[in-house]
């Protein structure tokens, strides 16, 4: 599992620079993938951050924990950066005075 995490880690940061044909495999424009990630592994949209003026991370997650984080750019063009399972997300409760 950790080989496939760094391949994939590895394969989104070259496909921002010279696109190897290793990083085409893991990329392609964003509407194919988020398309492909709710069909395949209903997967919705949960979370995003700006990384950079030109690249967004959203993280993606299913009912079942099943998670994917995709970079996308200002060219449409999306990379999965990780993938995983057992997706659990924090769920923040203030506390009342006096409990």
């Amino acid at each position: 599992m950790t080989r496939l995490m760094v391949s994939i880690l590895w394969a989104a940061a070259v496909a921002f620079s010279a696109a190897p044909a290793t990083a085409a495999e893991q990329c392609a424009p964003r509407a194919d993938m988020i398309k492909a990630l709710g069909e395949k592994f209903r997967e919705n949209p949960t979370a995003l951050g700006v990384v950079n003026p030109n690249v967004i991370v959203e993280v993606f997650v299913s009912d079942k924990g099943t998670w994917t984080i995709l970079a996308s750019d200002t060219r449409g063009q999306s990379c999965v950066v990780s993938v995983g399972e057992g997706w659990e997300s924090a769920v923040a409760t203030a506390a009342l005075p006096g409990t």
